[in-house]
């Protein structure tokens, strides 16, 4: 099957390749208000006979754009901004390869702004822009009835790991926001809080791989910011939207969303809701010493959570606007696992004993966010905006894990019953301004930024006695308390130079202050039970951008970037995952830094082909090693990391009732250091595709099918992949006067998705392989009620930016 799947990758890489080499025409033009160039206006290019949509242009501060026109033939061009009157062209007849000036066109103000206009128009799935790639997942069908962490997935240059670990373009070290702000929540977290928003309530995923310097410093991989529906048109309308998924254990969705606007007031809110059971497969054949150990267990999740979004803003008058919001998700998630390990003397083969181990772990989370914000912009070009926010997050989690030893006759020969108790507590404070004004011919933007962290864990560990009641063990039993406190400020310009060349420049300084105290119930003092530390970074970041000619522009970035350590990676815990593995933590790690540089060639504004070098100092990831007859994990400064990577992706016009996008990345990565007298020094390549189309069919029906590819790879410094992927297919139907669709899906159908990985590191061999519902039948009914006109909503990031990815919970 993976066989198969390469065949059909390299064959659609090979269309994609040939489509590419074409020299498309072009139209170009400006567009004006009032005698003055008119920036962000969109340009269509629609065929003259039927309006097909076929490619669109941003006009740039001078108010210039140029479309291309890949095929001969007759069209129109549309030009649209909200607040100004749509306008259309006389038709053009374009012969293959030819340029046309269409001259200057002028639109006109509104008479009145808030009668809006009627969406129609459809998304493309993939847009390719010049700071990010953005995935929007409406425009999907086979993003029907996934969670947040299927589409990352999916997503252009993303990868996720069995461990759910994300990488953007082979690097790690990705944030992930939520609109605009940064989920504070360490891996496992994360990925229960991924799992539990669907698609139904995202909007858009944006990729960002070079930051500026108004974004925090944290994430050397870059950024990945998930935008949840904001309804943006005027009345009272809304949507509501059921859908059923069906892999080896069934799984229900449902969300609603409801809006009010007017002049004054903006009211939105929605409701999601899933209720899901999920089952993975692992295995681990590992030889320690003289010891072989063979574990095959098989996981179960029960999911039931609720997402929750309200807010409103208060327009006091075209300058001044006050908002308020609240985010909030309910996650109560079982995790069930049934395992048995076989163990054997290895130099003979002679088998010892057996291990039969279960583990029951219910778990609760609850996050909360509360954002004030304000925000003032006038004609000057003067903005202004300032977040206020307060986040919580609560999390509860409860072990028990039998362990029933087996002898040569399968007799029970002993048991060992653990468990464990781990509360977990953090509350975020954060406040910032942002502000931007014209100076001389560019804009210059500043802010300030200041948060508060307080975390505290407790890790209460017990076994049972003789009769079966736990007794808590003092010397594996802790709390934890971190605090964090960092300051920030930036400057940031930039500046149209000519019509040519254009610059961005920045400069962030991050100020951390620490302590994290370690407080053991056995009373033991240790070095590293208390950990203070206080340090000054600077983040420069610069970007510079050539417009060659109309067919070819370049711009090359960089940025510096740092990755500090989860609160609970800092905590020197242990924490028994069974008897044979555990987790501990790592007082003493440190901070990353990265250096990002990146050089990007664009090709008729939708061609975009990168290539990129990062260094990065201490780099930390999730080591295995071992203690006597036991495998530990713990967070290490590993190693140096270099990583060249190349990145080319493009939109594929093919044919009017055609569409499709391609991507293709490579990158090399370089790993040097040591862990005592561990060396590590690994060179590996790593590539990955992703590719999708879509086909209207008629009648109001569609398709669309999708496919991803990651080679060979190595996460970590020590573990190397094996191939992975996935091909995707979907229909669509729309009803009840375009107000209705439904979507009807299948994922993963050559089943060529399940990983399989090797270690040898530490004086360990380990060979790992798992499995999770990957295939499955999906089904989604969304229907859309109330006024259908829109205007454009304001933005609106909070402050919490930064600090929700670091929340680490304890189960």
């Amino acid at each position: 099957m993976r066989k198969k799947m390469s065949v059909m990758m390299a064959v659609a890489l090979l269309i994609t390749t040939q489509l590419l080499a074409q020299s498309p025409g072009k139209i170009s033009g400006a567009v004006t208000a009032n005698n003055k160039p008119l920036r962000s206006v969109t340009v269509s290019l629609l065929l003259a006979n039927d309006s097909t949509f076929v490619k669109a242009d941003i006009t740039d501060a001078d108010g210039k754009y140029s479309v291309p026109v890949k095929k001969a033939g007759t069209y129109l061009l549309s030009f649209s901004l909200i607040g100004y009157e749509k306008k259309i062209s006389k038709p053009y007849v374009m012969e293959e390869g030819a340029e046309i000036d269409a001259g200057t066109v002028s639109l006109d103000v509104k008479s009145n702004q808030l009668s809006g206009v009627t969406v129609l128009s459809k998304k493309p799935m993939i847009e390719v822009q010049a700071d990010k790639t953005v995935f929007n997942v409406e425009s999907s069908i086979n993003a029907t009835g996934s969670n947040a962490l299927e589409l990352l997935q999916k997503s252009p240059g993303i990868q996720v790991d069995n461990n759910d670990n994300i990488s953007m373009k082979g690097k790690t070290g990705v944030r992930v926001y939520v609109d605009g702000k940064m989920m504070q929540l360490d891996t496992k977290d994360l990925a229960a809080y991924l799992k539990s928003i669907n698609s139904n309530d995202i909007e858009a995923i944006e990729m960002i791989s070079n930051p500026s310097a108004k974004y925090d410093a944290s994430g050397n991989a870059g950024i990945i910011n998930l935008r949840l529906k904001k309804n943006k048109k005027f009345g009272t309308n809304g949507s509501a939207s059921l859908g059923f998924t069906q892999g080896v254990t069934p799984k229900g969705n449902g969300s609603l969303n409801l809006n009010y606007r007017d002049k004054k007031v903006n009211i939105f809110g929605n409701i999601g809701g899933n209720l899901a059971n999920y089952e993975n497969t692992l295995s681990l054949y590992r030889i320690q010493k003289d010891t072989l150990y063979d574990q095959n267990s098989v996981n179960t999740n029960s999911d039931k959570s609720v997402n929750i979004k309200a807010g409103v803003d208060y327009f006091v008058d075209n300058k001044n606007t006050i908002g308020v919001m609240a985010t909030t998700n309910f996650n109560d998630n079982s995790f069930g696992s049934t395992g048995s390990t076989m163990i054997y003397y290895n130099p003979t083969a002679t088998f010892i004993k057996s291990l039969q181990a279960n583990n029951t772990i219910p778990g609760s989370r609850t996050n909360v966010n509360l954002n004030l914000n304000y925000r003032y912009v006038d004609t000057t070009g003067r903005e202004i905006n300032f977040d206020g926010d307060y986040g919580f997050f609560r999390g509860v989690g409860r072990s028990y894990q039998p362990n029933n030893y087996f002898d040569s006759n399968n007799d029970l020969w002993y048991t060992v019953v653990n468990r464990n108790y781990t509360p977990t507590d953090i509350d975020i404070y954060t406040a910032k301004i942002d502000l931007e004004q014209k100076l001389g011919k560019g804009k210059f933007g500043y802010g300030a930024k200041t948060s508060f962290v307080i975390t505290k864990n407790t890790f209460d560990f017990f076994t049972d006695n003789v009769s079966g009641d736990p007794i808590k063990i003092l010397d594996r039993s802790n709390s934890f308390k971190y605090t964090e406190n960092v300051n920030a400020a930036y400057v940031n310009y930039r500046q149209q130079l000519n019509a040519k060349w254009s610059l961005q420049t920045g400069l962030r300084m991050e100020q951390t202050n620490s302590e994290g105290v370690l407080t053991r119930a056995d009373g033991v003092t240790q070095a590293d039970n208390t950990v203070k530390r206080s340090y000054w970074d600077f983040f420069p970041s610069a970007a510079v951008s050539w417009s060659i000619n109309q067919k070819h522009s370049l711009s090359l970035t960089y940025s510096r970037r740092i990755d500090r350590p989860t609160y609970q990676d800092l905590n020197p815990f242990e924490n028994k995952l069974d008897e044979l593995t555990y987790q501990k933590g790592n007082a003493f790690l440190r901070p990353q830094y990265t250096n990002n540089v990146e050089l990007t060639h664009t090709f008729m504004g939708f061609i975009n082909t990168s290539v990129g070098y990062s260094h990065v100092k201490d780099y930390a990831t999730e080591v295995t090693d071992t203690v006597k007859n036991a495998t530990f994990l713990q967070q290490k400064n590993l190693a140096t990391q270099q990583i060249i990577n190349f990145n080319i992706g493009s939109p594929l016009p093919i044919k009017k009732w055609w569409n499709g996008y391609a991507n293709f990345w490579y990158n090399y990565q370089i790993f040097n250091g040591a862990i005592g007298e561990n060396k590590v020094q690994v060179e590996v390549p790593s590539y990955g595709a992703y590719m999708q189309h879509s086909f209207t069919l008629g009648k109001d029906y569609s398709a669309e099918i999708s496919g991803w590819y990651n080679g060979p790879s190595i996460w970590g410094g020590t573990w190397r992949t094996r191939p992975q992927g996935g091909i995707d297919v979907g229909f669509q139907k729309l009803l009840l006067q375009k107000r209705a669709t439904i979507k009807i899906a299948a994922t993963d159908i050559l089943y060529t998705a399940p990983w399989s990985s090797v270690n040898d590191f530490g004086g360990t061999y380990i060979k790992g392989k798992g499995s999770w519902e990957s295939r499955t039948f999906r089904v989604n009914f969304s229907w859309r009620f109330g006024n259908s006109q829109v205007k454009s909503s304001r933005q609106r990031k909070t402050g919490l930016e930064s600090e929700a990815s670091r929340i680490k919970g304890g189960n």
